[in-house]
């Protein structure tokens, strides 16, 4: 099972940088980093709703599930 964070999407659709993003949520650039890279390990709800705030979008535009192939069980 693999969560994905499709941050850098939404970003580009907004034509947002990272910098900008970051200050309109209030978490650094490097956290926004550990974000879109798929590192996080956990995500606060006060965080994930001030990213749908900024970007204007439901956490399914921004998280997804994706399940594990089948042969890696």
């Amino acid at each position: 099972m693999a969560i994905i964070v499709d941050l850098d999407v939404q970003l580009a659709k907004r034509k947002l940088s990272v910098g900008e993003f970051a200050a309109a949520v209030g978490i650094s650039p490097a956290n926004i980093a550990v974000l879109k890279n798929g590192r996080a390990k956990a995500v606060r709800f006060t965080t994930l709703d001030a990213i749908c705030r900024t970007l204007d979008c439901q956490p399914g535009d921004v998280l997804r599930w994706v399940p594990d192939d089948a042969d890696e069980g």
